[in-house]
């Protein structure tokens, strides 16, 4: 592929979001899949009633619409999975190890699918086939072999089916370890922390129909144009119906201006589009917090006002008094907040924030939604408890057209932890498989991901077994991670297609070919469903519809079973037999977590079922038993003490982001039509008196270099700087390619979630025009 030259000035994008070069895009992966009408076939069957759910983001659909139900984005994730180029015996046999490791991410995982189990052969530095019973007899022999279960690190990506969660899950814990890093914890961690402090459930209260109903909803952290396309039809009806749509992102994307519904033929011909907001501000990085703080200073203020001239109260005093406690000890915190403090944090005028505050007082019923932008901060869990005072202050919690809306952002990783993916789970998870399952189950805490990444840097974990997702290049401060996975003695990718997790070896490696959503999955009492959750607690049952690339592919609950059986026996369960009919799984799941009961017959509903929500019905599963204020005061500084340590002053904080033509660490092309860059990635997006200030030129080459003070230093190099409309300050670059300049002891307090939205930075004239890794 020739790379066409990035342009050094940003040109805003004119189109809506999606559109005519949505459908562009997904024309050209289609007909680059090599069987475009198969494909066609099947990517009309997404979200469909006897159908597969869409292998991308957790935003959920209307259960009674009929209307086929995918986006650009879950387009792309279908053809990029249906793809009928293989990776197999002889593309390893082609190619080292070493070799492979040369190669872009974008590249390796355009190669196809992993269509036979293969193991590394250190002494050849290839990749050779390996029978399924031979690699499940080596996983059992490593885990059997360890001193302790807590040797051993087992890894979710958010794309497991709940089935598959669920076995895995029971087979971890049968082993006697909690050792669970998940996808999660770099993402929404922060979000269940939280929540289950907040209200005592840690995921959205809101369901699809709510957004029919708000008069206000409130969009922080997110863009939904590149991350949950889908959400942009109900933001945009919202708007159409005289709703306030207010959005807070430092970056004015493009695909939260204006849509083009992709499904509309007339307005596609007429090339029309509508507005996706009615207010748009732009805090700083990491100010969020404070410029919610200064919505409910505003209130307060106005809440007094009314008290004093005898008119109708501000607050819904009711709803506090009935449902909530600690109302007194926030509002002290709130009052002694000084505004000077508030402006200067949030990166926001006064006048903004008092506009968004008379929106917020003035409208009856209020989503407020928020993502990545919110949860990869060091405050990240003090941020959305203020996003829940703000709620609970008017009673926004509970009621139809308003509530909490955590954007997740994998297809199922509010499944899994539902199944019970979980490094520290809750007792009465532990005790309800205690008593179905009859063994003494774990009951100390796991790690997490940043803790699963020391203990392997530390040779305190010796395997890794990762289902799903791309461990290597999905987690921070990368040259030490990479170093972890190649400290284990074995580790197990459980994967679709080649990505550079597979090439970060330890001593001794497996790949173990998976079937994906699309998949037809074939066992012993016939074609199998699996069943995910959206961001909705929506339960839906999901079909294959493409003959596999392979019959050497297993599913995900085939291949954790058979490592499961190969370890532990026929304990404490017949694993064969449950793979032989997945109705038998869910029957497992209806008998151990709650709200499944009658699991099998509801989730053949049309639209599947809905889990429930115990605080959208204000029933507050807390320790006080009511929703909790939380008394959090401002961060004193947003910079970490080991960046002020090194006494210098940052040239900009970055945030890690995904291009457009990207799913989470997946690559589907070079290009970002929002932002105007084509055919590459190695770009940082800044402001151009910013550029000028630091004394380079828009196009040049700069190594980007983390400020902490540790003794190690984190570089990437040959970044273009690309002039954009970004807050002084601030820059943006893409994650993965970042994602070595984070830290790995700079997370979320409470929640161990990276902070990629917040990471000082020096700039250097590029010293090395190279790759990074």
């Amino acid at each position: 592929m020739s790379l066409q030259p990035v342009n050094p000035r940003y040109k805003p994008y004119k189109g809506a979001a999606a559109g005519w070069g949505a459908l562009k895009s997904v024309t050209r992966f289609w007909l680059d899949s090599k069987q475009p009408f198969k494909n066609l076939r099947a990517l009309l069957k997404t979200n469909q009633n006897g159908g597969f759910d869409c292998p991308g983001c957790a935003w959920g659909d209307s259960p009674e619409d009929g209307r086929v139900k995918f986006c650009e984005n879950g387009a792309k994730a279908v053809n990029w999975e249906a793809t009928k180029r293989r990776v197999d015996a002889a593309f390893f046999a082609r190619y080292s190890v070493s070799q492979l490791r040369e190669q872009s991410d974008y590249w390796l995982e355009y190669q196809g699918r992993l269509t036979q189990p293969m193991r590394y052969d250190r002494q050849t530095d290839h990749y050779v086939p390996v029978s399924w019973e031979h690699a499940f007899a080596l996983v059992a022999r490593h885990l059997r072999n360890l001193e302790s279960p807590h040797q051993a690190e087992f890894y979710t990506s958010g794309r497991a089916s709940n089935e598959a969660a669920y076995l895995y899950q029971l087979f971890v814990r049968a082993f006697g370890t909690n050792n669970f890093p998940d996808c999660s914890n770099m993402c929404h961690e922060a979000s269940g922390v939280a929540l289950i402090q907040s209200v005592g459930v840690g995921k959205g209260s809101v369901t699809f129909h709510d957004f029919e109903h708000a008069d206000a909803i409130f969009v922080f952290g997110q863009n939904p144009g590149t991350n949950h396309p889908r959400m942009l039809e109900p933001l945009r009806e919202a708007v159409k119906r005289g709703a306030q749509v207010v959005c807070y992102n430092p970056l004015k994307e493009r695909g939260l201006e204006r849509f083009q519904h992709p499904q509309h033929a007339l307005e596609m011909l007429s090339n029309g589009s509508r507005p996706l907001n009615t207010a748009f501000f732009r805090p700083a990085l990491g100010g969020d917090m404070a410029a919610i703080r200064g919505i409910a200073k505003f209130l307060l203020q106005w809440e007094r006002e009314a008290q004093a001239n005898g008119e109708a109260p501000v607050f819904d005093h009711a709803f506090i008094a009935e449902h909530t406690t600690g109302v007194d000890a926030y509002l002290a915190e709130v009052d002694a907040t000084p505004w000077t403090q508030i402006e200067q944090q949030s990166g926001l005028a006064l006048e903004e924030i008092e506009t968004s505050a008379r929106i917020y007082r003035d409208a009856g019923n209020v989503i407020i939604c928020w993502a990545m932008g919110i949860t990869q901060h060091r405050h990240s869990v003090p941020t959305i408890q203020e996003i829940v005072n703000l709620q609970l202050l008017r009673g926004n919690v509970g009621r139809p057209g308003a509530g909490l809306c955590p954007v997740r952002g994998h297809s199922n990783v509010q499944g899994d932890r539902t199944m019970g993916i979980n490094d520290r789970p809750p007792a009465a998870l532990l005790d309800a498989l205690e008593r179905r399952f009859g063994f003494k189950v774990p009951r100390e805490n796991g790690h997490n991901t940043v803790e699963a990444i020391n203990a392997m840097r530390g040779g305190e974990a010796k395997v890794f077994i990762g289902l799903g997702g791309n461990f290597a290049q999905a987690t921070p401060d990368s040259h030490r991670t990479h170093a972890a996975l190649r400290n284990c003695e074995l580790t197990v990718q459980i994967s679709t297609k080649l990505n550079r997790s597979h090439l970060t070896v330890g001593q001794e490696a497996l790949i173990l070919p998976c079937l994906g959503r699309t998949d037809i999955d074939r066992q012993l009492e016939g074609p199998q469903a699996v069943t995910v959750e959206d961001s909705f607690s929506m339960i839906h049952a999901s079909y294959g519809q493409l003959e596999p690339s392979s019959s050497e592919m297993r599913s995900e609950p085939a291949i954790v079973a058979g490592i499961a059986k190969a370890t532990l026996g026929n304990h404490p369960v017949d694993w064969d037999a449950l793979i032989a009919n997945y109705d038998r799984i869910r029957d497992l799941i209806a008998d151990t977590i709650p709200g499944f009961e009658d699991f099998n017959r509801r989730v053949r509903h049309p639209g599947g079922f809905y889990l429930g929500n115990a605080a959208n019905v204000r029933q507050w599963s807390t320790q006080s038993g009511r929703a909790n204020f939380a008394a959090n005061p401002l961060p004193a500084d947003l910079l970490h003490e080991k960046v002020r340590s090194t006494g210098e002053t940052p040239h900009l904080i970055l945030q890690t982001l995904r291009s457009h033509d990207q799913y989470n660490t997946t690559i589907y092309g070079l290009d970002d039509r929002y932002r105007g860059v084509r055919g590459q990635r190695e770009v940082v997006f800044a402001n151009e008196a910013d550029i000028r200030r630091l004394g380079f030129e828009p196009g040049q080459k700069v190594d980007m270099v983390t400020l902490w003070d540790d003794g190690v230093e984190r570089r990437v190099s040959g970044f273009s700087l690309l002039a954009f409309d970004v807050p002084a300050g601030q820059a943006a670059a893409y994650y993965p390619e970042t994602n070595p300049l984070v830290p790995l002891e700079s997370y979320g307090d409470g929640s161990y979630t990276p902070t990629s939205k917040f990471v000082a930075i020096r700039l250097e004239a590029s010293r090395d025009n190279g790759r990074i890794l």
